[in-house]
């Protein structure tokens, strides 16, 4: 089998074409090409009059050889590679020992369900809720303004990824083809099958939601087991030659529970479990993260600027963007997780506190755009002198923004003609905020510091002249977005362990290895590797 790549139709183009088009460009026959299979669709929107689609395709033909001999040289035709998983080892049938996964956010479901997959028969523990009882208490947040500090954006089954827009792509280098065994187990699980095709592929929170509870009974079908509304409050370790190891965990519940291989998958946001570990003795160092607010469009602006006349042709869809600007202080300021047709939401996960981020479902049809516009601190500049000191700039920010938004959970929001004119808003213009509970209109700079709205300054008008009515006086800011990802890293060495705690193993967004579903899930499948072959020694 052979892969083709960038082979280029126009929009629109109908799907009988596409053997044709391949005929075409391998110089074959059409009897000689046996099957064709679309593995990868994207588009190319660079000119707005001529969009084309893009597609990679596996095929068979009557003589391979042949043609590869007469394409030599062409680096978009090459063997098809072998994407099929392998496990790394199974368990011994005699194994009595059960590896613990704290977190059931992409991280821990997939270190889960590898460990189970291997016949290892983890337990999984979770401080929130089952996901549809999650969901219940999420929508207090924005409905009522109610919030449940253990069962919400950040805390419960599936993880912050739940309330998302589900996007499944990732920059990171994939030369074992992990992220084809996440989406294969996602399509397994009820996902649609265009997300193995998709160039960026999504899924959405409601369809996101019947996956990890398909998922969920997988992994209890192999042995494992969940546990609910259970933090871990302690870990107790015993000492070693070479340091320490965990020796059992100290539950919410009352219950010790043994355990000597831990998989630390407890997201960005557990901040009283980084505490913890830094209590005793495990190494975490602060990191770089970013601070910024959600930016909103009305869909349309950004579908006629990225799309042109072709806005809203049905192969397209809801337009995304990707910006950024490196800026005259020294501060650079980017987009971060847009969100095509969705809605900025509530993520708080403490009280007397605002935090915002982004989610659609699989649709994207509702009527803004959002994103994250943020720009990068890091800590020897803007937060030094200790490992969680991140942590209290973001809780110090969040406090700020609650107060700022009447301190009911309604949230701080200034229009970009207001913020650009160095005025407070006192009211909004056309675009309509869609963040829930609600927003107040005021001045950004009572929950930002001042480097961030400088910054701000000069990257809308640049950013304006890129994508048209981006700086639009009417747009909306949102505030705070807070986080763009974990202010700390636990490390840990080549075998994936804890650095000076052998048998706990960091991992996922919370210990700085991940950034997003599918990098957090690959995360999780090496994790449970290395896991794996430690306990078959």
């Amino acid at each position: 089998m052979l892969r083709l790549s960038e082979l280029r139709l126009p929009l629109g183009h109908p799907a009988e074409a596409i053997a044709p088009a391949i005929c075409a460009r391998l110089g074959i026959e059409a009897g000689d090409l046996l099957t064709h299979t679309i593995v990868r669709r994207a588009h190319d929107a660079r000119k707005k009059s001529a969009i084309v689609m893009v597609y990679s395709i596996d095929l068979t033909l009557r003589d391979e050889a042949a043609v590869l001999a007469r394409h030599t040289g062409d680096p978009n035709l090459k063997p098809t590679p072998d994407t099929a998983y392998r496990f790394v080892t199974r368990a011994r049938p005699d194994e009595t020992r059960r590896p613990v996964v704290i977190g059931a956010g992409p991280c821990g479901l997939f270190a889960g369900l590898i460990l189970a997959q291997m016949g290892y028969r983890p337990i999984i523990l979770d401080r929130g809720k089952l996901v549809r009882e999650r969901t219940r208490d999420t929508w207090g947040l924005w409905r009522r303004g109610v919030l449940e500090p253990e069962s919400n954006v950040q805390f419960g089954e599936g993880g912050a990824g739940t309330f998302s827009d589900g996007k499944l792509w990732s920059q990171i280098k994939d030369k074992r083809h992990l992220s084809r065994k996440v989406l294969t187990e996602f399509v397994k699980a009820g996902a649609p099958a265009e997300i193995l095709t998709e160039a960026h592929p999504h899924i959405g929170t409601f369809r996101l939601v019947t996956m990890v509870e398909s998922m969920r009974a997988t992994i209890e079908g192999l042995g494992g087991e969940y546990r609910w509304q259970t933090r871990v409050d302690d870990l107790e370790l015993e000492p070693t030659p070479e340091g320490h190891r965990p020796r059992a965990l100290h539950l919410s519940t009352g219950e010790r529970l043994p355990a000597t291989h831990v998989v630390l998958a407890v997201g960005h946001s557990a901040r009283d479990t980084f505490r913890m570990l830094h209590d005793r003795g495990v190494h975490i160092e602060a990191k770089p993260f970013s601070i910024g607010v959600r930016i909103e469009h009305p869909q349309s602006w950004i579908d006629r600027a990225r799309f042109g006349p072709c806005a809203g042709h049905p192969d397209l869809g809801a337009a995304a963007y990707t910006l950024s600007h490196h800026c005259a202080n020294g501060r650079t300021v980017y987009s971060f997780c847009m969100c095509p047709g969705g809605r900025v939401v509530a993520a708080t996960s403490e009280a007397g506190r605002v935090v915002t981020n982004g989610m659609s479902q699989y649709s994207r049809a509702e009527f803004n755009a959002n994103s994250g516009l943020v720009v990068g601190i890091d800590p020897a500049r803007d937060y030094p002198g200790h490992p969680l000191a991140g942590i209290a700039l973001q809780r110090q920010l969040e406090e700020q923004a609650f107060a700022a938004g009447g301190s009911d959970y309604h949230a701080p929001a200034q229009t970009v003609g207001d913020l650009l004119a160095h005025r407070p808003s006192v009211q909004l213009g056309a675009v309509t905020p869609s963040y829930k509970p609600g927003v107040r209109p005021t001045d950004l700079g009572t929950c930002l510091p001042a480097f961030v709205l400088d910054a701000f300054r000069e990257a809308l008008p640049v950013f304006g002249r890129q994508i048209a009515n981006y700086d639009h006086p009417d747009a909306v800011m949102t505030g705070v977005e807070t986080r763009t990802s974990s202010p700390i890293s636990i490390r840990r060495g080549k075998d994936f362990q804890s650095v000076n705690v052998a048998g706990l193993y960091p991992a996922g967004e919370g210990a700085g290895y991940a950034g997003g579903i599918l990098s957090a899930a690959i995360d999780g499948i090496k994790v449970a590797e290395a896991l794996a072959l430690a306990m078959n020694g």
